[in-house]
């Protein structure tokens, strides 16, 4: 019969934490990448762990935001144990900065929308802002600290999903793209890739901005790429320790002392590519946060695709193909959302439903009749 009993196509963050689930339940897995895993959005990201309304679409999803951070601690523990890597997890609060003459009115607003969504968050005086961060720029005029928040070296995290994914048993496979599912008796038997057909008895879809190219999935996964240009500050002088956030941009601090900065939101098609004006845009909100870094050195630059949909909620669950399973449309929130797409994806396969709350607003079934 089937080789394997799931096969997940696409191995980024969410791929590989899913079939991390799936193998420490047992199961025998396959992960499949089109080129090496991890590579995609995933990459890409900033890491920054925050499940308030970093924009209107994010209140959307801010509760599965909630429910997944508090996760974390478990997933990483698990992760790390393994595979044998430290993947920079750390809890701490981050700073909503505001500028201009309404500072204090977008401070309220903000910090109402985070307690109306059930997450602390309190203004402080811009005074204590600067002691807790000195090279906090003197013209903010109102500050949020937000308690409910982390940060993660994505990039590390992913490789160690993975990796904790193959030593618990799961199989992965660099190189070979998936280009359809396999379907036998009205059930979903496998996947098709160009170097021929695998067999399975469950597939997960997580190929991320790239899984509505597909056109057995499309229907159920109208995903389309939203490109986010990053860079990476490194500086002697201004050192940053909080994740510090405004309107234009943000700041994301790592242990080994580089600065993650972003992000853009342009919709360039499938086009990853860094440009001035991008890059223009990042640097003005860094040095508007800490105009120290004016001096910064350029350390990095790059780009991602992110996985967006027609609601901006992530796609999860079961199609109405029996066997068949979708995982993708994390949009801003793939690594925030990776420990609790792994724990519905799981739920879903291994006993046929999910007792996360409210899931069925991600069913994959929304768009199927469109």
């Amino acid at each position: 019969m089937a080789g394997y009993d799931a096969i997940i196509a696409g191995g980024g963050i969410i791929g590989s934490a899913t079939a991390f689930e799936l193998a420490r339940a047992g199961q025998r897995v396959l992960l499949l990448d089109r080129q090496q895993p991890g590579l995609e959005a995933s990459w890409a990201a900033a890491g920054m762990l925050g499940p308030g309304a970093e924009t209107p679409d994010s209140v959307l999803v801010a509760p599965l935001g909630r429910a997944s951070l508090e996760l974390y601690p478990e997933f990483v523990a698990a992760v790390e144990r393994a595979s044998g890597r430290s993947v920079g997890f750390e809890l701490r609060a981050g700073l909503q900065v505001f500028f201009g003459g309404d500072a204090e009115r977008e401070r309220d607003q903000f910090i109402a929308v985070q307690r109306g969504l059930g997450l602390p968050a309190a203004a402080i005086p811009v005074e204590e802002a600067g002691r807790l961060e000195p090279h906090l720029n003197p013209e903010a005029r109102a500050v949020a600290r937000v308690e409910c928040e982390g940060r993660v070296d994505n990039r590390v995290l992913t490789e160690a999903a993975l990796a904790a994914a193959q030593a618990t048993g799961a199989e992965a496979r660099a190189g070979v793209e998936v280009t359809g599912v396999l379907s036998r008796d009205g059930r979903c038997a496998g996947v098709k890739t160009a170097a021929g057909e695998i067999e399975s008895r469950k597939v997960v879809m997580a190929c991320g901005s790239f899984t509505g190219q597909l056109a057995d999935v499309a229907r159920y996964a109208p995903t389309r790429p939203v490109r986010g240009q990053m860079l990476a500050l490194r500086s002697e002088e201004a050192r940053v320790g909080y994740v510090l956030r405004s309107s234009r941009g943000y700041i994301v601090p790592r242990g080994d002392g580089r600065l993650i900065c972003g992000s853009t939101s342009e919709h360039a098609g499938y086009e990853k590519r860094v440009t001035p004006a991008g890059i223009q845009q990042i640097l003005g909100a860094a040095v508007e946060l800490a105009p120290a870094l004016a001096g910064a050195a350029l350390v990095e630059t790059w780009s991602g695709l992110r996985p967006d949909t027609p609601d901006h909620l992530p796609i999860l669950g079961p199609t109405d193909v029996p066997g068949l399973f979708v995982a993708t449309g994390h949009y801003r929130n793939g690594i925030l959302l990776t420990p609790i797409t792994a724990r519905i994806l799981r739920e879903f396969i291994l006993e046929g439903k999910c007792g996360v709350a409210g899931v069925e607003k991600y069913s994959p079934m929304r768009f199927a009749g469109n």
